[in-house]
């Protein structure tokens, strides 16, 4: 769980700077911290954080496995703010299935 949890973070953050690559470190960080994708990019950063913390101080795999999940959400969230119309798409579909 530990190197999958660890491996996990580090292939976000590559993909992070893949993106960062294309667009270049001073465009992208300007871009992820626009007010539109402010909230989704602090918590994706987190989860980036605390999952490395869980698999390697703390030492709790559950915990770790929580934070991959989160860290998946959080990076598809942030994704999504990349496509217009998207994230209220996405809530609108799940807004009806679950009402």
């Amino acid at each position: 769980m530990k190197l999958f949890a660890v491996f996990y973070t580090l292939g976000n953050l590559a993909a992070l700077a893949s993106t960062c690559f294309l667009m270049g470190p001073v465009k992208q960080l300007k871009k992820m911290f626009e007010t539109t994708r402010l909230l989704a990019t602090i918590i994706m950063l987190l989860c980036l954080v605390f999952t490395l913390c869980a698999a390697l101080w703390w030492r709790k795999k559950g915990l770790a496995l929580l934070f991959c999940i989160l860290q998946f959400l959080s990076m598809t969230w942030y994704s999504l703010s990349y496509i217009p119309y998207a994230r209220d798409a996405v809530l609108k579909c799940c807004s009806s299935l679950l009402g």
